[in-house]
């Protein structure tokens, strides 16, 4: 690292000479190949950047500047050039350095991102702030292709339309987002990547025009307001003049000397500007440049082969979801699949290869991907739509209004719901119990193991309303064997019922071998939390010899008011287990129905659940979820035991209080 030893904070890049930028390029991105091949990270969309990004810092300084990255996961070389670079071998880990700008990390980092299209929002916000004050700091936006699909791009274009002073918006241009990028935004930016003649000779045309005494200026002006210039000619359809911004480019993004001449006359102008970049994902690594979207999130891998270090030795929840989706395409042809810009991450693609034709990728859109599922529903056809859970909320609306207020059979399969690991807070996927228990009709469903999984989506397509069906990242779990499944003859009696393990189904009071009655215990375990509950189990039956109650609470909505109030008066300690926020979770709405059940046994109201007066066991309820606003970066096993609900931190806990 022979120059960047000395890129130690920000700005330090300005003492480089420019004929050694190309030589502190390759050093940069062999630096990320080798952080990121150790601890994994956002590898081909970082190597993308690295000449565009310290072309961006030749020309702003910061801290005073503001420099935001769209989605966030291609801001390594910003890091790299703001500091950080020796926090590096922390990336991505418990409280290491964080693989997404934030704001808490680095004054260099203006605004936290994590999801896609929202920086030229942002932006927008900025602008406004910095008119209102008066300031003159340069602020600037860099927002891939794929990002482009997003709705709130055109909504904040519609307002960025009405600015008066500069803002500068980078299209990196790969002509991808993590998947190939689809749909019309697609087509259009291939028609500006042949745009570069028009802008050339536009400019030379204006300049002619303008040489003439007299006419000269009004003829220029006339040029530029006709509808048949030379725009029309060179690029078809050119939104984005239309909306008041001008277009620059395309340009090279592996030529720093030219995005940098450019990007400085961009920040002259007195206007919006869109400079078009035209990068290569996953550049200088031929791995990552053949297979782009392999290597856009990746684990440890081998630098020589790209092959990753950890060799998958089971199916994930994501290949038994896929494979099963194919199952149930092949049996009825009104199955269709909806992704947005994720094929291969939800495991769509499976269903892709074999059913292109019903196969549907919106792009990054998942507001319209749910409407847009609505209408498939609509029209006869039996849509499931594969999203992640942190990705989903943004479809809030969508699922109330399109779906669920009109009882639609739209399946939402719900990839990362739980613990995500180290992409930290903004892709947590702990919220989704609650924005979903409350949606009317929705039946939402945990399921506890692979071969439920499966049965889930089986009961799911027979359904006639909506559901939804959350699974966590990572190995599906084959333990617990399915004591029940979701057939047309049992559909009626399972939906919305727990599952109690029959080996420990019994709810009469035990004695130990002195007599005495063994403590009773529950514990309620809701889908990604079934695996580790089952190991709190086993060591609760090991060490303290007692054996619990155990059950997989499986329907998250309609959830099972009978069996719940059933267990109220029988149990000293009741224990629920999932991986979701407090605020609207399983367990606390359990919690409130057994405890409403005791009420009424001990004022006398009720006394049918064979359970005298004397013998009412009042329970201390222990509800093991999420209790703090954010989650941040770490593996899962990490997050569990901080968040205290690890095996071994829930059997402290219930030990604690017997």
């Amino acid at each position: 690292m022979k120059i960047l030893k000395d890129i130690n904070k920000a700005n330090d890049i300005k003492n480089v000479s420019p004929d050694c930028m190309d030589d502190l390029a390759q050093e940069i991105r062999n630096f990320i190949l080798e952080k990121v091949s150790k601890n994994g990270g956002h590898l081909a969309s970082n190597l993308g950047v690295v000449e565009l990004t310290m072309a961006l810092h030749l020309c702003m300084n910061f801290p005073e500047d503001k420099l935001i990255f769209d989605v966030g996961h291609q801001a390594y070389t910003h890091k790299i050039l703001t500091g950080r670079k020796n926090d590096f071998d922390t990336l991505r880990k418990f409280d290491g350095l964080s693989g997404f700008p934030k704001r808490d990390e680095s004054d260099a980092d203006s605004f936290n991102t994590g999801h896609s299209s929202t920086s030229i929002s942002a932006a927008v916000g900025m602008v406004a702030a910095r008119e209102l004050r008066g300031s003159n700091e340069k602020i600037c936006a860099v927002i891939g292709d794929g990002s482009m699909t997003g709705g709130m791009v055109y909504e904040a274009f519609n307002q960025l339309s009405r600015i008066k002073s500069n803002l500068v918006i980078i299209l990196n241009d790969n002509e991808m987002s993590i998947d190939k990028n689809v749909g019309g935004v697609s087509r259009y930016l291939n028609k500006l990547r042949v745009g570069e003649p028009y802008n050339d000779l536009k400019a030379g045309v204006e300049n002619i025009l303008k040489s003439i005494p007299d006419v000269g200026e009004k003829m220029a002006k006339g040029l530029k307001r006709s509808k048949d210039s030379l725009k029309t000619l060179f690029v078809k359809g050119s939104f984005v003049e239309e909306m008041g911004i001008t277009y620059i480019g395309p340009v090279d993004g592996h030529n720093i000397k030219e995005m940098t001449r450019t990007f400085r006359k961009a920040f002259k102008l007195n206007k919006p500007i869109l400079v078009h970049v035209k990068t290569v994902k996953g550049a200088g690594y031929k791995y990552a440049e053949k297979y782009p979207e392999h290597f856009h999130g990746v684990d440890p891998f081998l630098l020589e082969t790209g092959k990753s270090v950890n060799r998958k030795t089971r199916a994930t929840n994501t290949d038994v979801f896929g494979k099963k989706l194919c199952e149930l395409g092949a049996k009825d042809n009104r199955i269709v699949a909806i992704t947005a810009a994720m094929a291969q991450g939800t495991g769509v693609n499976y269903f892709q290869k074999k059913f292109p034709e019903r196969t549907f990728d919106v792009g990054i859109a998942e507001q319209h991907a749910v409407t847009f599922a609505a209408g498939l529903a609509a029209g006869g056809y039996i849509p499931v739509v594969a999203i992640y859970s942190s990705f989903l909320q943004r479809a809030y609306d969508q699922i109330l209004h399109d779906v669920c207020l009109q009882g639609l059979h739209v399946i939402f399969a719900i990839d990362r719901s739980g613990l995500v690991g180290r992409d930290g807070e903004t892709h947590q996927g702990i919220y989704d119990d609650a924005y979903l228990a409350d949606m009317p009709g929705l039946k939402v469903i945990a399921p506890k193991n692979a071969s439920e999984l499966c049965a889930a989506f089986e009961y799911a397509a027979k359904c006639d309303g909506p559901v939804a069906i959350k699974y966590s990242r990572g190995f599906a779990y084959r333990g617990l064997a399915t004591n029940k499944d979701f057939s047309d003859e049992s559909a009626e009696i399972i939906s919305g019922s727990i599952e109690i393990e029959e080996k420990n189904s019994s709810l009469d009071d035990k004695k130990d071998t002195s007599g005495e009655i063994k403590k009773r215990v529950a514990i309620i375990a809701c889908g990604n939390m079934v695996e580790e509950s089952v190991k709190l189990r086993d060591r609760l039956i090991s060490e303290s010899n007692i054996e619990p109650l155990f059950v997989s609470g499986r329907f998250i909505k309609p959830i099972d008011e009978e069996l719940l109030k059933n267990l109220a008066g029988k149990f000293d300690i009741i224990a629920f287990a999932e991986e979701t926020c407090e605020a609207g979770s399983y367990g606390e709405r359990a919690a409130s129905i057994i405890l409403d059940e005791l009420s009424k046994m001990c004022s006398g109201e009720k006394f049918d659940t064979g359970c005298s007066k004397e013998n009412i066991r009042y329970p201390k309820i222990l509800n093991f979820c999420i209790k703090q606003d954010m989650v941040r970066q770490g593996s899962v096993d990490e997050l569990r035991n901080e968040l205290g609900i690890s095996a071994d931190m829930m059997y402290e806990t219930i030990v604690k209080n017997l």
